[in-house]
C-alpha cells in the first residue's frame, strides 16, 4: 500500500513538472509572438533600449580608456626636482632615496647633467637656432630627479619634502622650482579634472538613458495590456494563473533587451575599431581597451544581455503589477 502511495506521489510530481515546463514554453511562445504584434512600438522600445545599452557600453569603455590614458599621461608628466649641477653624486643619491620612501611616489630616476644635456640636444635637434645657442653659451645643466607618483593630482607629499628635507635644501637648484610646484601643476590638475568630469558625466548619462528606456518599455507593455485587455479578461475567467498572464509580457521585454544588447554590442565594438587610429594619434590610450573587449567579447555580450534583460524585466513587472491588477 505504501509503495502505491509513493508511486502515486512521484507520478504527481512528475506531472506537475511537465505541466510547469509546458506552461513556461507557452509563455515564451506567446511572449515572442507579442513582440511582433505592434511593429512601431517594438521598434521604438528596441531602439531606446539599444541606445541605453550603447550608453552603458560607452560609459564603461570610456572609463577604461580614461584610466589607461591617465596612466600613460602619468608616465609622461614631468615631475622633476632640479639639483645644482655642482652637487656631489652621493648627496643627489641620498635625496633620491628620501623621495623614494614617500608613500605617494612609485619611482625615482636620477638624471646626471651630461644625460640632461644629451636629452636636450635630442629634443631640439630640429631647431638649429637653439643648438647654436647651446654651443655658444655652453650652459650648465642641473641634476634632475624624474619622479612618478600614484596620483598626478596629489603632490602634497612631494611639496612637503621639498620644503622640509635638509639634505635637499643644501643641493637644490634655486633657479628652477620643481615642475610640480609651478605652472605645470595647473596643467596636471586640469587633466585630472577632465578625467573626473568625463567619468561622472558618463555615469549620469547612462543612468538617465536607463530611466528613459525603462519608462518607454513600461508604456509599451502598458499599451500591449490595453490592446489585449479582452484576451486577458478571458484568461482570468477561465482561471489562468497570475504567472501565466504576466509571463508573456516579461518574455516580450526580455526579447527587447536581448536584441538591443546584440545591436548595441556590435555598434560599440565597431565604434571602438573605427575610432582607434584617430584616438591613438591624439594621444588617447584606446588600444588596451579594444584588445580587452575583443578577448572577452562573449562575456561583454553576455553582460549586455543581462543588463538589457534586467531593465526589461523590471519595467514589465511594474507595468503588469499596476495595470493587470493581479
Amino acid at each position: 500500500m505504501s509503495k502505491r502511495k509513493v508511486d502515486s506521489k512521484t507520478f504527481a510530481q512528475q506531472r506537475r513538472r511537465r505541466r510547469r515546463l509546458l506552461t513556461f514554453i507557452r509563455m515564451v511562445r506567446y511572449g515572442v509572438n507579442n513582440f511582433s504584434r505592434n511593429a512601431w512600438l517594438t521598434i521604438a522600445a528596441t531602439a531606446v533600449m539599444t541606445i541605453t545599452l550603447l550608453i552603458v557600453f560607452t560609459t564603461f569603455a570610456a572609463r577604461d580608456v580614461l584610466t589607461n590614458t591617465v596612466n600613460s599621461i602619468r608616465d609622461k608628466v614631468d615631475m622633476t626636482i632640479y639639483i645644482d649641477s655642482e652637487a656631489k653624486e652621493k648627496a643627489v643619491r641620498d635625496v633620491a632615496d628620501g623621495v623614494r620612501n614617500l608613500d605617494s611616489v612609485t619611482s625615482v630616476k636620477v638624471i646626471t647633467p651630461d644625460e640632461a644635456r644629451t636629452q636636450f640636444i635630442e629634443d631640439n635637434k630640429a631647431d638649429a637656432t637653439t643648438l647654436n645657442s647651446l654651443n655658444n653659451s655652453d650652459p650648465e645643466f642641473p641634476w634632475r630627479l624624474r619622479i612618478k607618483v600614484k596620483d598626478i593630482n596629489d603632490t602634497s607629499q612631494l611639496q612637503q619634502f621639498v620644503k622640509d628635507d635638509k639634505g635637499l635644501q643644501e643641493v637644490i637648484d634655486d633657479s628652477q622650482p620643481p615642475s610640480f610646484a609651478g605652472p605645470q601643476r595647473t596643467a596636471i590638475e586640469r587633466i585630472g579634472g577632465w578625467v573626473s568630469f568625463a567619468d561622472k558625466a558618463g555615469i549620469v548619462a547612462g543612468s538617465v538613458f536607463v530611466a528613459i528606456s525603462s519608462l518607454i518599455i513600461f508604456n509599451t507593455i502598458r499599451m500591449a495590456i490595453f490592446n489585449r485587455r479582452e484576451e486577458i479578461q478571458m484568461m482570468k475567467l477561465i482561471g489562468a494563473e497570475r504567472s501565466f498572464i504576466r509571463g508573456p509580457f516579461v518574455v516580450e521585454a526580455v526579447v527587447y533587451g536581448f536584441i538591443a544588447a546584440i545591436i548595441a554590442t556590435g555598434i560599440g565594438v565597431g565604434g571602438l575599431y573605427a575610432t582607434q587610429d584617430t584616438l591613438t594619434s591624439n594621444g588617447i590610450a584606446v588600444a588596451g581597451t579594444v584588445n580587452t573587449v575583443i578577448i572577452y567579447l562573449p562575456f561583454v555580450l553576455l553582460a549586455m544581455i543581462v543588463v538589457g534583460a534586467i531593465i526589461g524585466v523590471v519595467s514589465s513587472l511594474l507595468a503588469t503589477r499596476r495595470y493587470l491588477k493581479i
